[in-house]
């Protein structure tokens, strides 16, 4: 057998092998399982402090929990609904949206959402922390944005979450 014969033989079972990968014990063709991911809302009237929230989350805040997937709105009406749908595990809410802001918008989701995911809201200055305390927030951090103080904070909230949805 010359090189290429070898070479295309190899890869012929290589793909066998693959296939073969993907099919369960009755023979059934399936996927490989997908990596689980944490939905995240990041709610902002500006474009801009949703990206500065994602960029400082990144795809993973710690190793020890999933990848984060963004989902994004920019308007009360939006978030509600998206919350109201469920399948979220952590909402991010900008204190100083207009012209709903985080801090009402998170005590009527606390209010009216049964179970309602763990909130992060974000506050206009460290003085205004206070008020998550009214608005039932699990967590606060103020404008400008400190990235490891939002990356500390969801990994705080999302530990907390997925060791009360495992047990």
């Amino acid at each position: 057998m010359n090189r290429e014969n070898e070479t295309a033989a190899l890869a012929a079972a290589e793909a066998l092998d693959d296939a073969f990968e993907h099919v369960d014990g009755d023979g059934a063709e399936h996927e490989p399982d997908p990596e689980p991911t944490t939905r995240v809302l990041v709610y902002s009237d500006d474009r801009l402090v949703r990206q500065q929230v994602i960029r400082a989350l990144g795809t993973r805040p710690a190793a020890d929990l999933p990848a984060l997937e963004f989902v994004e709105a920019a308007t009360e009406p939006m978030a509600v609904s998206l919350v109201d749908r469920g399948g979220l595990d952590l909402l991010i809410l900008d204190g100083e949206a207009t012209p709903a802001g985080g801090m009402g918008m998170c005590r009527q989701l606390k209010d009216e959402i049964y179970n309602c995911p763990p909130v992060l809201v974000l506050v206009g200055r460290p003085q205004d922390a206070w008020l998550a305390t009214w608005s039932r927030a699990e967590a606060v951090t103020s404008h400008p944005l400190d990235a490891i103080a939002v990356a500390s904070a969801v990994t705080s909230l999302l530990r907390a979450r997925l060791a009360v949805v495992t047990s």
